[in-house]
């Protein structure tokens, strides 16, 4: 019975698997990556110079880290002033500002 119980449970733990990854692409279309609005270490993968993958920016609304947001939503993220008082802006690319020193 064990055997049975078994087999059942892995059968269904690749069916579960397959839809998953059937759902996934679907997710990513509805999603874009944009620039300038991660916080510092929360970047995703291969943001830009200053980084190495998901997490690793050390410095808030970096212009060449990016988040993965809801598709056309990007550009109107509201993020805080720059230092000298300049909006700050999302982008849908990678933009020179915010970079580490």
């Amino acid at each position: 019975m064990n055997r049975i119980s078994s087999k059942t449970v892995a059968l269904t733990g690749a069916v579960v698997a397959a839809l998953a990854a059937q759902v996934a692409p679907a997710d990513a279309a509805a999603k874009e990556k944009c620039f300038g609005v991660a916080l510092a270490g929360q970047n995703g993968c291969a943001a830009g110079p200053g980084t190495t993958c998901a997490g690793t920016s050390t410095v808030d609304y970096q212009g060449n880290s990016w988040q993965l947001v809801d598709k056309g939503t990007c550009l109107t993220i509201d993020l805080p002033d720059m230092a000298d008082g300049t909006p700050r802006k999302p982008a849908l690319e990678a933009v020179p500002r915010d970079l580490p020193s």
